[in-house]
């Protein structure tokens, strides 16, 4: 187990990050759970739990919150990427995580564990994968202790979020899950609770002895559910 008791954290309203904070605020090993958010995440309560209501653009609006926390979490991101341009996207997405992990390296933070995607790199064709691989990229550079990276294929909700091509992956993935077999299996379906379980352990997990962690499904499931990892 890990000697991180102090967690700050961006992204706590999403479908995983929420999930995240739910499972860690019930571990008795964080003291203290921060949480940052343009709203606050009203179902996470407990008394390890801060919430302060932030700029998520504006470095200024949380750099005094993040002093004396040890590991942070960003689980921010935009659900429907194809409803906004380009820079919308690069400016919620890349700019402000960088921004976050950068005040968190100013800070004295040693983990940082980020929610990204399966595929991600700087060189790829796709404008989405290319920015989360630029983003990526932009972390390793700022040289965290230790930097943990999630890699999810889908991502299944108990109900659909965002319309039809949500509603297609709710009803075909768990049909195309059992095929992906082998190295394939990184292309598995997670459900959001799951994928949130696994980042908020992973957090309190003695490091792998390797500065950058790259986490995949099969990884998500040794860490939330240890007996159905394959």
């Amino acid at each position: 187990m890990s000697n991180a008791t102090k967690i700050i954290m961006l992204g706590a309203t999403g479908a995983v990050g929420n999930h995240a904070a739910l499972k860690l605020a019930n571990m008795p090993a964080v003291k203290q759970l921060t949480l940052l958010g343009r709203r606050p995440a009203e179902n996470v309560v407990g008394e390890s739990i801060i919430q302060h209501q932030i700029d998520i653009f504006s470095p200024t609006s949380y750099e005094p919150f993040i002093a004396g926390h040890d590991t942070a979490i960003c689980a921010l991101g935009v659900g429907q990427p194809s409803k906004m341009s380009q820079q919308e996207f690069i400016k919620i997405d890349k700019d402000a995580v960088l921004d976050f992990a950068f005040a968190c390296k100013k800070a004295g933070v040693t983990h940082f564990e980020l929610l990204s995607s399966v595929g991600v790199s700087p060189s790829s064709s796709s404008f989405y994968l290319r920015t989360k691989g630029e983003l990526e990229q932009g972390l390793k550079e700022l040289g965290f202790e230790r930097l943990s990276l999630f890699h999810p294929s889908m991502i299944m909700t108990p109900t659909n979020r965002y319309g039809l091509s949500q509603a297609l992956t709710l009803s075909v993935m768990p049909l195309l899950d059992p095929l992906l077999c082998g190295s394939l299996n990184k292309f598995r379906s997670i459900s959001a609770e799951k994928l949130g379980n696994a980042m908020a352990i992973n957090l309190l997990q003695n490091s792998r002895s390797i500065a950058v962690d790259d986490l995949y499904w099969s990884d998500f499931m040794a860490l939330s559910e240890p007996l159905l990892a394959v």
